[in-house]
C-alpha cells in the first residue's frame, strides 16, 4: 500500500495551504464565532474554486473523481487554519447528495452527528440534514429547533434539530466521509499546536535561557511530535480505506479517528502546558486552536467508540 503522495497531491495541498494563510484564518474563526459569516462564507467559496468539494464526487456526476486521501490533506490544512464553519459536513453532503450548489460552494450544508444529536451551525447554512443511525440509516431533510447553543469552541455553534421527509443518500460515504475529514482536521490542529509551542519556547526566557532549552519541556514536545507522526500514516490509511481500496481493512477509519483525536489532545495539554496561562485568554489565538481540539475530538466518533469499533472488527 503506497502513502507517498505525488506531485499532484503535493501542488493542490500546498495551492490550500497557500489559499488559507493569506485569507487571514484566525480573524475570519473570530468574526464567525461573533455571527458575521460573510467571511467565512467567502473563505469556503475560496476553497471550492480551488475544486475541494469537487474531489467528493464522481465525473459523471459534475465532480472530478473520488479522491479521500486528497480531501484529507486538504483539511488537514483547513485544521491547522482553525477554518471555522461546517466544512467537513458540507462536502461530505456533497458526497453523498451530489448537490450542485453544494459542489460549486454557493451553499453551506450540516447534518447531525448521530451520536451527539446536534447540528453544527444549522442556523448559518443553507440547508441542514439529520441522520438517523437506526438501521438502515437514513438521511432527512430538518429544520433547526430551538436558538442554536454554544459550544465548548466559540466557532461552533449547535442545534438539535427536526427530521422531515427521508432522501436518497449514500448514507455510509456521508458518516465514513466526516470521520475522516474531522480526523484530518484534529491532525492539522495538533500541528498548528505544536508549532506553536515551539515558536513561543524559543522565545520565552526563564532564568535567562529560553524555556525550550529546557530538558523537561523539549521532552513534552517531542511527545506530542511523536503523537502526531504516527497519526499521520493511520489517516492516509483511513482514507484509502474510505477510497475503497481492496488492501485496506474497516478498522482503519476508527483507528485513525483515535489517534487522530488523542494526538491533537496531547498537542493541545502541551501547549497549555508551555504557554502558561497566557493560553487560556481569549485574545490569544492558541485559545480558538485548544477549544477547537477538545470539541472535534468528540465529534464523528469519540475515542472511546472508536477503540470499540476497532475491536469489534471482525
Amino acid at each position: 500500500m503506497r502513502f507517498l503522495p505525488d506531485q499532484d497531491h503535493l501542488a493542490y495541498t500546498s495551492t490550500v495551504r497557500r489559499l488559507l494563510e493569506d485569507s487571514t484564518p484566525v480573524r475570519t474563526a473570530r468574526a464567525w464565532a461573533a455571527g458575521d459569516h460573510a467571511p467565512g462564507r467567502a473563505l469556503w467559496r475560496a476553497l471550492a474554486d480551488t475544486g475541494l468539494p469537487a474531489l467528493a464526487v464522481p465525473e459523471e456526476a459534475g465532480g472530478l473523481g473520488w479522491y479521500p486521501p486528497e480531501l484529507a490533506a486538504a483539511f488537514v490544512e483547513i485544521g491547522r487554519a482553525a477554518a471555522p464553519g461546517p466544512l467537513v459536513e458540507t462536502v461530505a453532503l456533497t458526497a453523498a447528495l451530489h448537490d450542485g450548489k453544494l459542489l460549486t460552494g454557493e451553499h453551506l450544508a450540516t447534518v447531525t452527528d448521530p451520536a451527539a444529536g446536534y447540528a453544527v451551525d444549522a442556523h448559518a447554512a443553507d440547508a441542514v440534514y439529520t441522520l438517523t443511525p437506526t438501521p438502515p440509516p437514513a438521511l432527512h431533510a430538518a429544520t433547526p429547533t430551538g436558538p442554536a447553543l454554544p459550544s465548548v469552541d466559540p466557532t461552533r455553534h449547535l442545534a438539535r434539530c427536526t427530521p422531515g421527509d427521508p432522501l436518497a443518500a449514500d448514507t455510509r460515504r456521508l458518516s465514513d466521509l466526516c470521520t475522516l475529514l474531522t480526523a484530518a482536521q484534529l491532525l492539522g490542529l495538533g500541528r498548528a499546536l505544536l508549532d506553536s509551542s515551539v515558536e513561543y519556547v524559543r522565545h520565552r526566557k526563564q532564568f535567562g535561557r529560553p524555556v525550550g532549552s529546557f530538558q523537561a519541556v523539549k521532552h513534552q514536545l517531542a511527545d506530542a511530535a511523536v503523537g502526531l507522526e504516527f497519526a499521520q500514516p493511520l489517516l492516509y490509511g483511513a482514507a484509502l480505506a474510505v477510497r475503497g481500496d481492496a488492501a485496506a481493512d474497516p478498522r482503519d477509519l476508527p483507528a485513525a479517528k483515535a489517534a487522530c483525536s488523542q494526538a491533537a489532545l496531547t498537542a493541545a495539554r502541551t501547549a497549555l502546558q508551555v504557554h502558561g496561562a497566557i493560553g487560556y485568554t481569549d485574545e490569544y489565538d492558541v485559545s480558538l486552536l485548544l477549544r477547537k481540539a477538545r470539541a472535534l475530538a468528540q465529534a464523528w466518533g469519540t475515542t472511546r467508540t472508536c477503540h470499540e469499533a476497532v475491536l469489534a472488527a471482525p
